[in-house]
Formats: C-alpha cells, structure tokens, sequence
C-alpha cells in the first residue's frame, strides 16, 4: 500500500513513519561545519559523512535573510508563493514601513499548520521570537511552537508547552549570545526524546557567525555543541537535515571598517530629497549585530526619479560594490518574489560589501567585531546535510534549503546511516 500523503502548496510530503527533524543554523555558510570537522571538533558529522549520510551544497531563497527563508522552508516554497520577501518591507498604498512578523502576511500555508491538520503531532522551535508567530500560523493549539527568547513565559494555552527551562535543563539566555540557539536545540530534543512529534522544525539565531568567521575558535566551539544535539537527534532514530537560512560574509575593509554604499545619500543627491525611498530588508528587532546593513535592498522611485529609473539603475549599477541593479519585473522573475512588495529597483551588493541608507540613520556603536553581513547572491550558498542516504531527486533538480522536508518526506533510504563517529 502506498505511504498516505499530504499536499501543502502543490507539492506531496508521504506522513512520516518516523520523527523527522529540520534544523535551520542561522548564517551558516558550509565553511563552517567544514572548518570545525577538520579540527576535530565535530566527531558526529565526519563519521556520518563516512557511513551513510548525505553531504550537498543547495541555495538559499532570496533575499538571503532570515525570514524569507525561514518561511520558504515552512512552506516549501519560494517567495513568490508565501509572500515573505524580507524581516521588513514599504507598503506604498499605506505609506508605511512594516515589520514582516505578523502572521496575516503570509499567504501561504505551513506545512506544520497542514500536517497538523492531517492529525500530524509537530513542534517548532525557534531562537528569536520575531519568527514564532509566523512559524505557527494556523497550528491552533495543535502542537507545540515556542521561542528560546520567550521560553520563560511559554504556556500551554500559548505555545502547547510549558516548564521549558526546566526541560532544557537551562536558564533564559540572553538575546545576543550563542546560547539563544543552545536553548532551541536543547528544548527541542528534549521534546523529540519525550513526546516523539512527527515533524520538528528548530530554528536557530545567526549571532556567532555575524561576529565570527568560520574555523575561529568560537565558530568551531559553537559547532561542536551543534554536533552533539546532531547525535542525539541521530540515535533518537529521527531522519535530520541539516541546512541554514543564508550564508554570512565580511563586509569590511582589512582595517576593519564596513564598506557600504549609502544608496539613500546617493540618490538624494542625484534627485534631490524625497524623489526616493530606499528600504533595507534586512532592518528586524535586532539589528545590534548588523547595525541593518545587508547586501540587498529594494527602491522606490518617486516623481522625475521614477520617470528617470534607467538612468537611476545605470548609476547605481556603476558605483563600486554594487553587484547587479535589476527592475521590479526581472527580479521578480529570476527570484521568486512577490512584486507588489519589492520597489522599483533592487540592488545586489558584492560579497564584501553592505547596502546602507544614509550614515546617520546606521548606529554602529555596537559592532565589536568586524561587520559580517549577508542578503546577497554571495550568501546563497549553504549546506544542506541529512543523516540518510538521499533518492529520488530529479536529475538536474536545482535543490533549494526549502526542498528539506520534500526531501525527508519521500526521498531518503529506509534505512539509517551507520551510527557516526
């Protein structure tokens, strides 16, 4: 008899027969798990590597940012299709700026929300709560979805969950700190160990590697707690993919200092102020990493500037650093998004170079380390590992973070990988 399914925005995942587990590691660029395997310190993945585990590269949605992506691999699907396009977007028919963490944005169903409703037991966790709500839209006190940030005030009522420090053995960690996603692994295996959900989705935060490149001592230690809730998730006999939201580059000169273009200063000078509105996807509620400087930005274009686009896009597309200027109808097309929340220019910044508004409106007084940065094709890269032997992938399927339970739901070998390491 064939294996049940359930079909969430046009694509059919098989009801799993044993728990499955996406972990998405924030900024997690390949070099990261590669660097830390080749020091040793994460066991696990290099014996899973050796005895059955699957080990490829895929790309990311875009922009590479944490939302877009974050619901691309809820949905399974890109932009386009869930509406997602940024952490924040201009809304030209309000005239307003808006934070993209409300759940009424998202057009598209969750897998959670669908396999919940196929009588699915799920649970979502996350590190930020800025991601929960939309994570868990239309679950409805189905399963269980919970933030690390709010852990100490989840409810069953809430969040289908309660005593979460006590679970995870730990107390509320700080936003900023390595420990927001320790507590999102920690919890979360702890409620895969106990309660068995079929689908588990654990979201992590991109503080370390905003702050630190891959194969630094902190990196490597903060894969090596990764590598081990890798292995108990592994022995608990859940099928696991490994895969991350965006990757993460330098954006700094070799002294240290950002290297970004302030498009909003440019173009008030081109067209004087007002003619335009430069907005930075990137922009969330924690911006004290990043100071809201990312490698993609979307512009809308006002009175003669937007009679003058061509020329407008042909002197952005010139300035050092900028990568590509595409119109709103190209890079809809060759990215997936949703043109009535794009502007009418986007700009793509080079690996090593941030997009900005203007200097005064980026407070950089808290970046203690070189900016490291992301939202550009150069981010798109990122792992995409899982502890079976992977089937079924079409010939020349260009694999995507967001393929990870289409993946795992239909297109892994029965078996498990030989215990590794």
């Amino acid at each position: 008899m064939p294996q049940p399914t359930v079909t969430v925005n046009g694509r059919d995942y098989r009801i799993p027969r044993e728990p499955v587990v996406v972990v998405c590691i924030d900024g997690s660029e390949p070099d990261y798990h590669e660097k830390a395997i080749a020091a040793g310190r994460m066991p696990f993945l290099a014996g899973l590597r050796e005895k059955g585990g699957t080990f490829l590269d895929a790309e990311c949605a875009m922009p590479s940012f944490t939302n877009p992506n974050n619901l691309s691999i809820a949905t399974g699907v890109p932009p386009s299709v869930h509406g997602i396009c940024g952490n924040y977007f201009y809304d030209p028919d309000s005239g307003e700026e808006v934070m993209m963490n409300d759940p009424g944005l998202l057009r598209a169903p969750t897998l959670f929300a669908a396999f919940a409703e196929a009588g699915c037991s799920v649970a979502v966790a996350t590190a930020k709560d800025k991601l929960r709500r939309l994570l868990g839209r239309g679950l409805r006190g189905r399963g269980v979805c919970f933030s690390a940030e709010k852990a100490d005030t989840a409810t069953l009522a809430d969040n289908g969950i309660e005593g979460l420090l006590e679970l995870a053995g730990m107390g509320l960690p700080e936003v900023y700190s390595a420990g927001l996603s320790e507590f999102a692994m920690a919890a979360g295996t702890e409620v895969l160990e106990r309660d068995r959900p079929d689908l588990t989705y654990i979201s992590l935060t991109d503080y370390i590697q905003h702050k630190h490149a891959p194969g630094t001592p902190v990196a490597d230690d903060f894969y090596a707690m990764l590598d081990g809730y890798f292995r108990r998730i592994h022995e608990l006999g859940a099928v696991l993919v490994v895969t991350a939201d965006h990757g993460m580059n330098r954006k700094s000169d070799a002294g240290g200092e950002p290297n970004v273009v302030y498009a909003q200063s440019l173009l008030d000078d081109w067209y004087g102020p007002g003619s335009s509105r430069v907005v930075l996807p990137i922009t969330d509620p924690y911006t004290a990493h990043h100071g809201a400087l990312g490698s993609f930005a979307t512009v809308h274009l006002a009175g003669g500037a937007a009679e003058r686009a061509g020329e407008a896009a042909e002197r952005l597309a010139a300035l050092p650093g900028i990568e590509r200027v595409l119109d709103r109808a190209r890079a809809c097309a060759e990215f997936d998004l949703p043109a009535d929340r794009l502007g009418d220019l986007v700009l793509l910044a080079r690996r090593d170079t941030a997009i900005g508004t203007a200097p005064e409106r980026h407070d950089l007084s808290q970046l203690d380390e070189p900016l490291r940065s992301h939202g550009g094709l150069s981010e798109q890269r990122v792992p995409f590992i899982v502890n079976r032997r992977v089937t079924g992938v079409p010939q020349g399927h260009r694999l995507r973070n967001y393929d990870a339970y289409w993946v795992a739901l239909g297109r892994v070998a029965a078996e498990a990988a030989a215990p590794a390491g």
